[in-house]
């Protein structure tokens, strides 16, 4: 029988190469890595309106960036769409008043005098009242997922000694593939000026189901096996447990991502980022059930917390 458990300070180890790069992208200041900003947020957590202009042949975006610093708006982002559209994100657009025209109206005015003639546009503004709103949902949605995790698993293995250290440990892995998705996310938005967007929470929240869902398979083989056998040591069920169960979260995590990257291949621009935080969890999360949580069932019961990286050393030298 494979020894799993027995290496089990290697996971952490990997999982912390992995978080360790994507947390210092995300408090680090913009200019490192690529000159951005880790984990941009879109419209829906920092305000400001994004419009997509058509035009009827193709665009400069230098042209458009210049026109932009022109009108009043210097900051503006401005990023191709495609061959003939660009994509301007800014600070929120002020409606026309009174014989004042738009901001809008303005800036669409100039590019068609500048740059060429507009076929179609369109807007979407987000205020910063709604995105505070949506900042403090977001992670009040997290929170109360958490929670009920904790409660829903130390329930369902209430006939298990030490129940709630199963519920514990579910939540501890849902921190941990929510801080790789973070860090992935960071680090794209420093070299591709990936945005976070409301797709991504729901991407964030999507992952979380799944990430929970491949950790209570591990957990209820663990359970069936404890009872049938108390005696056994809880490294030793554990260890039976992965083996008798990792085939079927392997399986279904590789046909969940084969429909996901076909998705991504064919799939439109607007549920790009859902997608991509979904793929990226189903991967984390099949690695964090077997490798993480299951393991950390181990080391709290043998209270090797403080001595968990020196663990895979240990045993590879033994």
């Amino acid at each position: 029988m494979f020894n799993i458990v027995g290496k089990r300070g290697w996971y952490f180890v990997i999982s912390a190469l992995v978080i360790i790069p994507g947390l210092l992208s995300m408090i680090a200041p913009p200019g490192w890595m690529s000159g951005g900003s880790g984990l941009r947020p879109g419209i829906d957590f920092s305000s400001g309106s994004v419009l997509t202009v058509a035009f009827e042949e193709p665009a400069n975006p230098d042209a458009v960036r210049n026109v932009l610093s022109a009108v009043g708006h210097p900051q503006a982002l401005v990023q191709s769409v495609g061959e003939n559209s660009v994509l301007i994100r800014t600070r929120v657009l002020e409606e026309a008043s009174g014989n004042v025209e738009s901001e809008r109206q303005r800036i669409e005015d100039a590019l068609e005098a500048q740059v060429g003639l507009i076929d179609a546009s369109g807007v979407d503004t987000v205020s910063p009242i709604i995105a505070q709103e949506t900042v403090r949902n977001t992670f009040l949605a997290l929170l109360v997922a958490s929670v009920f995790i904790l409660i829903y698993i130390w329930y369902a293995f209430r006939r298990v000694p030490r129940a709630y250290r199963y519920g514990v440990a579910a939540v501890v892995t849902l921190v941990h593939d929510t801080l790789i998705v973070l860090g992935v996310f960071s680090i794209l938005g420093r070299v591709l000026g990936m945005e976070v967007n409301a797709m991504f929470i729901v991407g964030i929240l999507t992952v979380a189901g799944y990430s929970v869902n491949d950790t209570i398979v591990v957990f209820d083989r663990i359970r069936e096996n404890t009872i049938r056998v108390p005696d056994r040591s809880l490294e030793d069920t554990v260890n039976l447990s992965i083996i008798e169960s990792v085939g079927r979260s392997v399986n279904t995590s590789f046909t969940t991502l084969m429909v996901l990257l076909a998705m991504l291949l064919i799939g439109g621009e607007s549920i790009r980022e859902l997608l991509l935080v979904v793929a990226i969890g189903v991967v984390v999360g099949t690695y964090s059930s077997i490798f993480i949580a299951a393991q950390f069932l181990v080391i709290w019961e043998r209270r090797e917390f403080g001595r968990v990286f020196t663990l895979g050393r240990r045993q590879a030298t033994a």
